[in-house]
């Protein structure tokens, strides 16, 4: 019988892709992962990892097994859930992860009422990047994450995560203030072709939209500000340095000198709760369940 510390070992280093990444994600040391490992290989009798410069590689047999293991661990999970679920009350750890603009309106009062709702219930959260989450959640790391999906440039979710929309919104251009369309009741993204624009980092998955999108719209961006904050990037604007696209659940403050006019056409993002399907434990529904609650009350 293969143990299921060291399947999860070798699971880790599959996911992660080296044996010291594997440890901080199963919070052990390196030789511990090590250990588990070369118990595992004598265990099925063949090698299941081979060394790659500084790092390792898994052999066929060592991803056939990596492959068998997160079957293993889905189902035990599952398990976990369908046992858990069968009580009412809602305990133990709830690992949120969610987008910056979610991160601070909507989560802390999605917290505080599960606190007052659930006193058994430990929330930790973290903000993140879309692209960063999802790998989060396959790897269980987070059990909840909540994720965003443009019209221009749609999500596309893995078989073993669930979506529940909690939310759409649209995002408006913001204009230095004595910009000759400041004032205009929409703004089509071609007729600001000539501003500079400020964004978020390349490779983000904010900037990767604003690039689409702007592309489909006409433009060819000039790009001299990157700022990964919404907040910061308003302040390019009010001093008429640059343009900016902002999602409404990200405006919270906007500066003197900043006037926000909608697009047209119109560019919205869909706001889900994403979850694995192998993880239904009441915990996690009564997150889902908040989310979709609170995200009810924003304009």
């Amino acid at each position: 019988m293969l143990g299921l510390d060291r399947l999860r070992a070798l699971c880790a280093v599959a996911d992660h892709g080296s044996i010291a990444a594997a440890a901080r994600a199963l919070h052990v040391t390196s030789s511990g992962v090590s250990q588990q490992l070369a118990k595992l290989e004598r265990e099925v009798g063949v090698p299941l990892l081979i060394h790659a410069g500084r790092g390792v590689q898994l052999t066929p047999a060592g991803r056939l097994l990596a492959t068998r293991g997160h079957e293993v661990m889905s189902l035990l999970v599952r398990a976990e859930a369908e046992v858990a679920s069968l009580d009412d009350e809602v305990s133990g750890e709830l690992r949120i992860s969610a987008i910056v603009s979610a991160g601070r309106v909507v989560i802390p009062e999605v917290v505080a009422q599960l606190r007052a709702l659930h006193p058994n219930l430990l929330v930790h959260f973290a903000t993140d990047d879309t692209d960063d989450m999802l790998p989060a959640l396959l790897r269980r790391e987070v059990d909840l994450a909540v994720v965003d999906s443009w019209m221009t440039m749609p999500l596309v979710l893995p078989e073993e995560v669930q979506r529940t929309h909690i939310h759409r919104e649209p995002a408006d251009v913001a204009l230095p203030a004595d910009h000759p369309l400041a004032g205009a009741h929409a703004v089509d993204l071609a007729a600001v072709a000539d501003l500079p624009w400020s964004t978020w980092r390349k490779n983000e998955s904010f900037h990767t939209w604003l690039v689409q999108t702007l592309h489909s719209r006409g433009v060819a961006p000039r790009f001299q500000y990157e700022v990964p904050e919404f907040a910061a990037q308003l302040e390019f604007v009010a001093r008429g340095l640059a343009a900016a696209l902002v999602p409404r659940l990200a405006r919270v403050w906007v500066p003197d000198g900043v006037a926000v006019v909608p697009v047209h056409p119109v560019l919205e993002r869909d706001i889900f709760a994403v979850r694995r399907r192998d993880n239904d434990r009441p915990s996690v529904r009564a997150g889902v369940d908040a989310l979709a609650r609170v995200f009810r009350t924003v304009s």
